[in-house]
């Protein structure tokens, strides 16, 4: 049975490669769902997949890449179904 989680995550991640490296970490993982930056600073993501996958994109996502601070991060339950990931516009 797949997962739905819907993310939020804060700190020094926009403008740091976020968004990227979650979409290509995503896709080796074939975790569908999205990532977007927030107009507060934050991060918003949804992933969807298989539990182990989404549990190892859950984990990446506290750290993100090199370059990010992650200083908060939060997780929600989420429905949905999402065959693919992508990154979408700020809102």
């Amino acid at each position: 049975m797949k997962l739905t989680r819907r993310l939020r995550i804060t700190g020094r991640v926009q403008g740091v490669g976020y968004r990227e490296a979650m979409c290509d970490f995503a896709a080796r993982l074939g975790v569908g769902g999205w990532v977007r930056n927030r107009t507060d600073g934050s991060v918003e993501a949804v992933v969807h997949g298989e539990p182990q996958d989404v549990e190892a994109l859950v984990s990446w996502a506290q750290r993100g890449p090199p370059a990010a601070r992650v200083s908060g991060f939060e997780i929600f339950e989420h429905t949905g179904q999402y065959p693919t990931f992508e990154r979408r516009p700020t809102a």
